[in-house]
């Protein structure tokens, strides 16, 4: 039996070898299953699933050109964004690639499929037995993770190189999400008088220098948080957060639009983190709540949010994200498409703010005593805003600001440092060359990250209608910065300016304007003798940027 078992495996070994030498690709060739989800068994071969297929687009060089000359401030162009119609009309995929690919479903019986605006997503049904046949070598099974349960294939999938080259990816079939950024408790705080007891709106607004007058007027002015992962907001702890913290400035007490299905269970405490604080900081501006939850276990919500960017014309100016992988887990091909994804947003205006995550520099084993620092995706995207964290040095007054230990950061081992970045982080690396850890543990030619960074420590929340105390993570820096950036983009927007769009060529510019760097702590890594005591401070602190900004 052993001998028949190796020469089964040998014989399946050398079928995939002969299907990729004779023009059949091989997608994510490392499929790993994270240990937090249990295997439940195989989908039955009639059950339903829904794929979505991005199919490969036109002028991608074109739109990063775009991109850079609509969102630096020194070019001509600046601020002049395009329509979701020239967008689609730049990026569409050629004739050619959108016949290959629906022939390709056509002739597998696949007729159910929807696209974008934009054509350059199909979401398809069928089922597991079609889907088998149609990507070689993937084998569907049920997975479980804390009452949610979903589908996916334990192995890669294979493309013929005819409808390869027309492909990015099929989504649907690997890329379980990972659990939430870590909303750890922080340190307790005492009472004591004539001090704050945590972080709050009027906290927030004191440090950043927000006065009454700091909010919304414009009505053409909107901003939008979105979650994933089974996370839901309750309208009932939004009013009740409101009227506890919300005195003194006039703000929403409700949001304007929810795009998605809310759940029935109860809410989520990272979904009331984002939405109390971006409506408290960008107070009295219209917010929407993306809920993407998956309508089918095949789909992948990150991606449907996506997906939906590309097929809605009216969006809000600033969309704040706490979500994100590690780096190593993903395809390239799959991380390349993502970022021509934001490339589409930036140059309609649209700001994408992305948590740097709860794991500091992150830290992967090697094997024989080695190690190296572990970047996160799409914080490590060049084409994003991402938002690291800090505390109060003084846990109890309204001092300057540390690093928070926590707060994600560091470089990218796919993306290459951009442009709008190297001078900053170059005189960077040299100036704290003898604080940094060994360059073996991190990519110094990367793009680093976060860009820029404001308090994640020790906040209130108020989750099923009960005030939270010392709740901590990026997921609270990150809706404070967008909300801040709402209010910039309201002033802006009353004086018929654009809205700020891709943010990051100009705030690399501002050059202290508005701005200082926190220079003081580290945050956590790898815990071996050559990194203790060592870390990156690559974070730029919001204080007010001016409206002309």
């Amino acid at each position: 039996m052993l001998t028949i078992l190796r020469l089964l495996t040998l014989s399946l070994s050398v079928l995939f070898s002969s299907l990729v030498q004779s023009g059949y690709l091989e997608y994510d060739q490392d499929v790993l299953i994270p240990d937090d989800w249990t295997h439940v068994g195989r989908v039955e071969p009639t059950e339903e699933l829904e794929l979505t297929f991005a199919l490969k687009q036109q002028n991608v060089d074109l739109l990063e050109e775009k991109l850079r000359l609509v969102s630096d401030p020194d070019s001509a162009q600046y601020g002049k964004h395009l329509t979701l119609e020239e967008v689609s009309t730049l990026i569409c995929p050629s004739d050619l690639t959108q016949k290959v690919v629906r022939g390709w479903l056509q002739s597998h019986g696949i007729t159910n499929c929807l696209t974008v605006h934009t054509q350059d997503f199909l979401q398809c049904t069928m089922t597991a037995e079609v889907a088998e046949t149609l990507l070689s070598g993937s084998k569907f099974h049920r997975y479980t993770r804390d009452g949610q349960t979903l589908v996916r294939s334990s192995a890669p999938y294979f493309v013929h190189d005819d409808v390869h080259q027309h492909l990015d990816f099929v989504g649907g079939l690997h890329r379980l999400p990972p659990k939430g950024l870590d909303l750890s408790k922080g340190r307790k705080l005492k009472k004591s008088a004539g001090v704050h007891l945590g972080v709050t709106p009027a906290v927030l607004r004191a440090r950043y220098n927000m006065t009454v007058t700091d909010v919304g007027k414009a009505q053409n002015n909107s901003q939008a948080v979105a979650q994933f992962l089974e996370q839901y907001y309750s309208p009932a702890d939004l009013a009740e957060f409101m009227s506890i913290y919300g005195r003194g400035f006039l703000h929403h007490s409700q949001v304007d639009r929810v795009v998605g299905t809310q759940g029935a269970g109860k809410a989520g405490l990272e979904a009331s983190l984002d939405i109390e604080y971006i409506m408290s900081t960008g107070a009295n501006i219209s917010t929407w709540f993306f809920t993407n939850p998956g309508r089918h276990e095949s789909q992948e919500p990150f991606l449907q949010w996506m997906v939906l960017l590309s097929n809605m014309s009216d969006l809000p100016w600033v969309h704040t994200v706490s979500y994100g992988d590690d780096e190593d887990s993903l395809s390239a091909a799959y991380m390349t498409r993502i970022n021509t994804e934001f490339m589409k947003a930036g140059v309609r205006g649209i700001s994408l703010l992305f948590a740097s995550g709860d794991s500091g520099a992150g830290c992967k084993h090697l094997g024989g005593g080695k190690n190296s620092f572990r970047p996160s995706f799409p914080a490590s995207s060049p084409y994003v805003t991402t938002v690291g964290g800090t505390s109060f040095k003084n846990p109890f007054k309204i001092t300057y600001e540390v690093t928070d230990y926590i707060s994600g950061g560091g470089f990218s081992n796919v993306f290459k440092m951009p442009s709008y970045q190297t001078n900053t982080v170059e005189a960077y690396l040299k100036t704290a060359a003898s604080t940094l850890p060994p360059q073996s543990y991190y990519n110094t030619s990367g793009r680093a990250y976060p860009d820029i960074a404001a308090l994640s420590d020790n906040y209130w929340v108020v989750s099923n209608r009960v005030p939270i105390p010392w709740v901590s993570g990026t997921s609270a820096s990150t809706p404070v910065v967008g909300g801040m950036l709402s209010v910039i983009n309201d002033q802006r927007l009353l004086k018929g300016l654009p809205a700020l769009g891709f943010l990051n060529p100009r705030l690399y510019k501002l050059k202290g304007q508005a701005l200082f760097d926190v220079t003081e702590g580290c945050h956590l890594s790898c815990l071996d003798e050559k990194v203790q005591g060592k870390g990156f401070l690559l974070h730029l602190q919001v204080l007010h940027m001016l409206p002309n900004s």
